[in-house]
């Protein structure tokens, strides 16, 4: 048997099934939602007569709207007021651990699964939120996903994907005083580019 990275071990650990198209419906341990690409998701599950498969295996924020200084409800921003109340109702219908204002353990959705122990190495992590993939560092397999997707995983706790490439990048060398590992990785993208990932 080859050597296998831990990207392929964590990705063929969830694998449920190869899809005709080829791609891989990925088992999901840990789906993170917030009130921004949540409501539209839970609103398409309404109008199929479907429900949150596993509400254990998500966990619910407000993150993007809620105001740094005065947090006094109603929020003085109508359009915010809307979305914390949609997310509040969708959660208790749903039976979905909320991390509210007020609860201890509310804040930046791609930050509060760290801070809270949820993100393992090992794990499959999804969210509504393009810096997900920041869970990488923990040695989970994490998505930044888009509104129908969300609506897939709290279906179904699946994402069709295909499987991913894996590039090694390999630094050498001591970094000068006052350069750091975001220096580094910035001068990487650089050089490869935005799409380098791709």
């Amino acid at each position: 048997m080859s050597a296998r990275t831990l990207f392929d071990k964590v990705w063929d650990a969830h694998t449920v099934n190869i899809l005709p198209s080829g791609q891989t419906q990925l088992f999901i341990g840990l789906h993170l939602v917030h009130e921004v690409t949540s409501p539209q998701a839970f609103s398409m599950l309404r109008e199929r007569g479907l429900k949150v498969l596993f509400p254990g295996r998500t966990i619910a924020t407000v993150d993007h709207i809620v105001p740094t200084e005065n947090q006094a409800r109603p929020f003085l921003d109508d359009l915010a007021e809307e979305m914390i109340l949609a997310i509040e109702t969708n959660v208790q219908t749903n039976n979905i651990p909320f991390y509210g204002i007020g609860s201890g353990n509310q804040g930046i959705v791609h930050v509060i699964a760290p801070e809270q122990g949820l993100t393992q190495p090992g794990m499959t992590i999804a969210c509504g939120d393009s810096h997900t993939s920041t869970h990488g560092a923990f040695g989970a397999i994490a998505f930044g996903i888009g509104t129908s997707q969300v609506r897939d995983v709290l279906a179904t706790q699946t994402l069709s994907l295909s499987k991913l490439k894996v590039r090694r990048v390999e630094v050498n060398g001591d970094l000068n005083p006052g350069v750091y590992a975001k220096d580094v990785i910035l001068h990487i993208i650089r050089q490869l580019g935005v799409k380098g990932g791709v």
